[in-house]
């Protein structure tokens, strides 16, 4: 229900990847999402209707643009179909017995998932990953992945009618990334406050075998990274943290970063990407790829 949206499509593709016979429907079905799941061989219902659920399906994953009043709701209600949310969904097919990769943060999420997938892909690793947007490299946004680590925006974003709670506490997180913390979403957060009591939930999560990585460049971060039980990282371009950079851009129109771990030098690093905010995203890929062994390539 409410297939077309970018994170519930990723969730039929893995679905569809892993044997299971899926249909949707949506209110809004167009592309690229209407495209992606045509080529994956996924039939869609356009509109909403109590007819969508017969014959009844053996589960229902219930996207958060569905209200309680739906008619699909309520006939989901009234045939008493087995049905879970988004995050409920993603963490028992796709993420059970991986090693959860959460980026999370107000801003950067799609940017740095989408660094963390490709440095694990190009490290041989294979990992799964779910991203919000498509990223060039994958032409894709979703893969089930063979390796052990699973990669997932972490979304501050309430998960569904019947659980008004963040996506991202659902995610079981090993690692978590956290870019930055700011006031967002005001349909759904009365506050800054409110937003804080969430983030600081999810960095609860993080087992002491985990990781932090948190941008010590953001203040409200930094007040929340005290409060982990596990180890903490930090990455910034101002002085003070544990990785930090500098950057130029160089006559081939690439990005130099010249990164340091509490003050010795590594190799340098080029992209296409420009501007403070990729850079720093890119940095903190940089730290979870040493906390994973990666060697400097």
């Amino acid at each position: 229900m409410g297939i077309c949206g970018t994170a519930m499509t990723s969730l039929a593709g893995i679905l569809k990847e892993r044997g299971c016979r899926v249909t949707g429907s949506d209110q809004n079905v167009y592309p690229p999402m209407s495209h992606l799941l045509e080529s994956l061989g996924i039939p869609v219902s356009h509109g909403y209707g109590a007819r969508n659920l017969h014959p009844p399906p053996d589960l229902v994953v219930v996207g958060n643009v569905i209200t309680a009043r739906n008619p699909e709701a309520l006939e989901l209600e009234r045939l008493r179909i087995p049905y879970l949310s988004l995050p409920q969904a993603l963490a028992a097919f796709a993420m059970e017995g991986k090693r959860s990769l959460v980026i999370s943060g107000t801003h950067g999420k799609t940017t740095t998932s989408s660094a963390a997938a490709w440095i694990l892909e190009r490290a041989g690793l294979d990992p799964g990953f779910m991203i919000g947007g498509i990223p060039l490299n994958f032409g894709r946004n979703f893969k089930m992945g063979r390796g052990p680590h699973f990669v997932v925006e972490g979304d501050e974003y309430d998960t569904a009618f019947f659980d008004k709670g963040p996506k991202f506490l659902h995610y079981n997180p090993w690692v978590v990334i956290l870019t930055g913390i700011e006031f967002d979403h005001a349909d759904i957060y009365r506050d800054l406050d409110q937003i804080r009591e969430n983030f600081r939930k999810l960095v609860r999560l993080v087992p002491s075998d985990g990781l932090l990585i948190a941008n010590a460049d953001d203040v409200e971060v930094m007040a929340l990274a005290g409060e982990a039980a596990c180890p903490i990282r930090t990455y910034g371009l101002k002085a003070g943290a544990q990785w930090s950079a500098r950057y130029e851009t160089t006559p081939h129109g690439m990005t130099a970063i010249h990164v340091q771990q509490d003050g010795r030098s590594l190799q340098p690093l080029a992209t296409p990407l420009f501007g403070r905010h990729n850079v720093s995203n890119l940095l903190s890929c940089v730290v979870l790829g040493d906390f994973l062994g990666m060697e400097e390539a």
